[in-house]
């Protein structure tokens, strides 16, 4: 769908009909700072492994720890890399989160992994209650 001017258009914010100003609705990457687009990716991959774990509303109907198990793997590897230059103050939250999942993780398995083999612990290193 398009305006006359060929601009294309789209409803507005409280659904009134017009052109979007989606310049104006972005940030320019560049000006993200790198902290904020890896822990803004590392609260999405822990919230996505919560829903998978069956942890949020409805619990058992989102369950996959298959797909948990790929998540908490790649959480853990990007908080680990990322960590030094995180600093203390962003990744120890994320270090908490992560470990919350592994032991979540292990709690929901029907058959446990060995100490080491769990999600991400070939990153962290074994995670115990």
């Amino acid at each position: 769908m398009s305006d006359t001017s060929g601009t294309p258009s789209s409803p507005g914010p409280a659904g009134n009909d017009g052109p979007v100003d989606f310049e104006a609705m972005t940030r320019d990457i560049a000006d993200v700072p790198a902290v904020e687009v890896i822990t803004t990716v590392a609260v999405h991959l822990l919230s996505s492994a919560a829903v998978n774990l069956g942890l949020a509303e409805g619990g058992e109907t989102h369950k996959d720890l298959d797909e948990a198990r790929k998540l908490i793997n790649a959480l853990a590897g990007l908080v680990t890399a990322a960590a030094p230059d995180l600093g203390s103050h962003h990744a120890a939250p994320l270090r908490d989160g992560l470990k919350s999942l592994q032991l979540a993780f292990r709690e929901a398995s029907l058959v446990p992994d060995e100490p080491g083999q769990g999600p991400g612990e070939k990153f962290t290193g074994p995670v115990l209650g």
